[in-house]
């Protein structure tokens, strides 16, 4: 599969302006995909915010695989993240998202209120890729539209805070991708997802990438959805055609029409149409 890249000019200046408003900042937390836990980790987050308390919010997680969840979530506890896992749409955990805030800056709070400063604002700052959900996110824990939302890439811009209580305040900010995927299945990973416009891949070839993972690690879930009596000697392209088929996507001259296939695939995928999946594993 071709390399998948993807920088327009506006994310160079959301991150610039993260840069410059991360100063002010006390909590960092960020949305990652529960069905992708390691690529919709922003690594340009990381260096920015290393200094600061972070808490990871694992968004979607009615779509994920819970068992892989609850690896992911002790790994990254391990490694030093507050984390909640929410479900945006319905405010699933969405609500421990201003304790977990409270707690992360206790000492600072203790601080302010030995200088005489009480109910000085905690400054949390929301970030996270396009596509994970972030305004969902906010406009349940807002309790209203205070956020626009989208399912594009790239529909939220510009910045605003938001009072959340009297002593909670949350800047929003743009989905930002890092410039390069080093690693090429992260790209993968982030189409399947959404997060990269569907005119800037090949489809097709993205949904023979997506059914090989799903044939190695979740068959059931395919044969179950397509009524497909057996995967284990087809190659993916094979499935490919066999979904075309069950689902009769056909081109004139009887021809199957490949190109809605993977477009149907891909779509359920994202729905959660074909059962709980994760498409990455803890190592």
């Amino acid at each position: 599969m071709n390399d998948i890249q993807w920088y327009p000019g506006h994310m160079t200046k959301a991150k610039r302006m993260m840069q410059e408003n991360i100063k002010m900042i006390d909590v960092i937390a960020e949305l990652i995909d529960a069905r992708v836990p390691m690529s919709s980790k922003n690594p340009d987050i990381e260096d920015m915010a290393r200094h600061k308390p972070r808490m990871i919010l694992f968004n979607k997680i009615d779509l994920a695989d819970s068992t892989e969840t609850k690896k992911w979530v002790k790994w990254y506890e391990e490694k030093g993240f507050a984390v909640i896992q929410v479900n945006s749409k319905t405010g699933q955990g969405v609500q421990q998202f201003i304790d977990k805030a409270r707690l992360l800056c206790k000492e600072k709070i203790e601080r302010d209120k030995k200088r005489g400063l009480i109910n000085r604002p905690i400054r949390t700052m929301v970030v996270g890729i396009p596509n994970v959900g972030k305004s969902t996110f906010i406009n349940k824990l807002v309790g209203k539209a205070s956020a626009k939302t989208g399912n594009k890439p790239g529909v939220t811009k510009g910045k605003q805070w938001i009072k959340l209580k009297k002593d909670v305040e949350l800047l929003d900010t743009p989905g930002i991708l890092w410039p390069k995927f080093e690693d090429q299945t992260m790209g993968k990973n982030l189409a399947c997802i959404g997060s990269i416009k569907d005119d800037l891949i090949d489809t097709v070839e993205l949904a023979v990438s997506l059914l090989e993972y799903l044939k190695e690690h979740y068959p059931e879930l395919i044969i179950k959805k397509y009524q497909l009596e057996t995967i284990a000697e087809k190659e993916s392209y094979q499935i490919l055609e066999a979904i075309a088929l069950a689902r009769n996507l056909k081109k004139p001259g009887n021809t199957l029409d490949l190109l809605r296939a993977s477009n149907r695939l891909l779509e359920e995928f994202r729905n959660g149409k074909l059962g709980a999946v994760t498409l990455e594993i803890v190592k």
